[in-house]
């Protein structure tokens, strides 16, 4: 299994590149990740990543080149997740479309597994 994009995830990941290089900032990728914490006790981790990859961490090239880079420890709870951009009628942001969990917050930002 893999992790995926949508292709309106990966337009607005490539877009956000985009700008962060055009401001004079580096990033190899976008970095998810899963860490302790939330109200149903794990939350999600979105971060650009403005370091090379770690020999260990796992890269996925999605539609339009965008990088997603995963570390081992969380691509056990992140296998066959599918990142999305939603627009709806509270807003717009990245969406986790992850098989894995048992349940989430009402606001979406912490999981269960």
């Amino acid at each position: 299994m893999a992790v995926t994009a949508t292709e309106k995830a990966a337009q607005e990941v490539k877009r956000l590149l985009e700008k962060r290089s055009a401001e004079g900032k580096v990033a190899h990728g976008l970095r998810i990740g899963i860490r302790g914490g939330g109200c149903t006790g794990f939350a999600y981790l979105f971060e650009w990543a403005d370091k090379p990859p770690a020999p260990t961490d796992k890269v996925f090239e999605v539609q339009q080149g965008v990088h997603i880079i995963i570390d081992p420890k969380s691509l056990v709870y992140l296998e066959g997740t599918e990142l999305d951009f939603v627009t709806n009628i509270m807003g717009y942001g990245f969406k986790f479309n992850n098989p894995n969990t048992k349940g989430a917050c009402g606001c979406g930002e912490s999981v269960q597994f």
